[in-house]
C-alpha cells in the first residue's frame, strides 16, 4: 500500500474512532430499521421459496432478501446458485440430484420448474446447518414476477424487495452477461410496479454501476466480504475496476461508486466502521446474522438493518432495543 494511503486510512480510522466515542454506541439509526428475511426465512422454512417468504411476511419483516438467476429463455427466477444444488433439489421422482445440477441459464422455465426445492437432504451438511428448517414438499424455483404477486396478493405494501444479482466475474459461462442479466430484473421490476420498493445489491459490482445507469431511482447495495478465501474488495474484476489502494477504507469505494447501502459481512466490521460509513450518508446493514449476541451489538452500533435467516430472532433483538417491529401479516 503505498504510504501516503496506509496514513490517510489509519487518519480515517482514527477519527471514526474518536467520533464513535462522542457520539455513544447506543444511538438509533434515524430511520426505522431494515429487518430483512435472509432467501426468505432460511433458517425455518425452504430458502428463496414463496413457502418461505410468505413465513417471512406472517413472521414480519421490512424486507424480502433474496437472489436472482437468469433461465435460457430470459427469466428471472429466485435461487442463490447459478446451478441447481444438490443438498436442496429432487428430480420430478423424487430423487435427490446426486451432484451439481444444470445451470440454470441452460433451462427453460418450465425445465426449471419440474424440480422440487422444498426440503432439504437430510444427509447433506447444509441440512445440518439447518436443523430447524420445515420442509414444504411441492416447491418449484419461483419467477421474481410470482415473489411480487405473492406480496400484493398478501397485502403486505410496506414491504421491500432486496435482490441479489448472483454474477461472477471469473465464471462468466455460468450466467448471462452483465447487461442482458441486469435488464430482465429490471424489465420485471418494472412491469410489477416494484421501483420503489426494490434495492439490487451484489458482490459484482458491475451490475449495481448497470442499475444506476438503467434505473438510477433504484438503490444500489454494495456487498463485501474481505476474507483470506475471498476479498472481493481488492479483486478488480469484481470492483468493476475500482482500485482499493486509492480510497481511505471499504466505505469510501461504496460511496465514491455511487452506493446507498454497505452490506459487509458482519464479522468483519466494528463499531468504528459503521460510525464512518453512516457519516459519508451510507446506510450499514450486515450479512447474515444470525446469533442473538451479535445482533444486540450490532443494532447498539447504529446499523441501520440486517440480514438474518432468522427474522423471529431479529425481531426479539429489536424488541431488547426497543425499536419499532415491522407488521406481521395474518396467515
Amino acid at each position: 500500500m503505498p504510504k501516503a494511503i496506509a496514513l490517510l486510512r489509519s487518519g480515517a480510522m482514527r477519527s471514526a474512532r474518536l467520533l464513535v466515542i462522542a457520539t455513544a454506541l447506543t444511538v438509533a439509526p434515524a430511520s426505522a430499521f431494515d429487518l430483512q428475511g435472509h432467501r426468505g426465512a432460511r433458517g425455518l422454512m425452504p430458502e428463496n421459496t414463496l413457502a418461505g417468504f410468505a413465513h417471512a411476511l406472517r413472521l414480519g419483516v421490512s424486507t424480502l432478501e433474496l437472489d436472482v438467476a437468469i433461465t435460457a429463455d430470459g427469466v428471472p427466477v429466485v435461487s442463490h446458485d447459478p446451478a441447481l444444488n444438490p443438498a436442496l433439489t429432487r428430480d420430478a421422482t423424487g430423487r435427490w440430484l446426486p451432484g451439481p445440477g444444470p445451470l440454470i441459464r441452460s433451462l427453460s422455465l418450465q425445465q426449471l420448474q419440474a424440480y422440487d426445492v422444498g426440503r432439504l437432504d437430510p444427509a447433506s451438511p447444509y441440512a445440518r446447518a439447518f436443523p430447524a428448517q420445515q420442509a414444504r414438499d411441492g416447491q418449484s424455483v419461483p419467477t421474481l414476477a410470482s415473489v411480487f404477486a405473492l406480496v400484493r396478493r398478501l397485502g403486505a405494501d410496506h414491504v421491500n424487495f432486496n435482490i441479489e444479482t448472483k454474477i461472477f466475474p471469473h465464471r462468466s459461462d455460468d450466467t448471462p452477461d452483465v447487461a442482458p442479466f441486469v435488464d430482465s430484473v429490471l424489465a420485471a421490476v418494472r412491469a410489477a410496479d416494484m421501483v420503489q420498493r426494490v434495492s439490487i445489491q451484489s458482490f459484482d459490482w458491475r451490475s449495481l454501476r448497470r442499475v444506476q445507469q438503467r434505473e438510477p431511482a433504484i438503490a444500489t447495495a454494495y456487498l463485501t466480504t474481505e476474507s483470506a478465501g475471498f476479498n472481493n474488495v481488492r479483486d478488480r474484476a469484481w470492483t468493476a475496476g475500482m482500485d482499493w489502494q486509492t480510497h481511505p477504507s471499504t466505505a469510501h469505494m461504496v460511496r465514491a461508486s455511487g452506493g446507498a447501502i454497505w452490506s459487509p459481512n458482519a464479522r468483519q466490521i466494528d463499531a468504528a466502521a459503521v460510525t464512518a460509513a453512516r457519516a459519508l450518508g451510507l446506510k450499514v446493514i450486515p450479512w447474515t446474522v444470525n446469533d442473538a449476541a451479535d445482533m444486540d451489538r450490532l443494532i447498539g452500533w447504529g446499523v441501520d438493518g440486517i440480514i438474518t435467516d432468522y427474522p423471529d430472532r431479529l425481531r426479539a433483538a429489536m424488541q431488547r432495543a426497543g425499536l419499532a417491529l415491522p407488521p406481521s401479516i395474518p396467515p
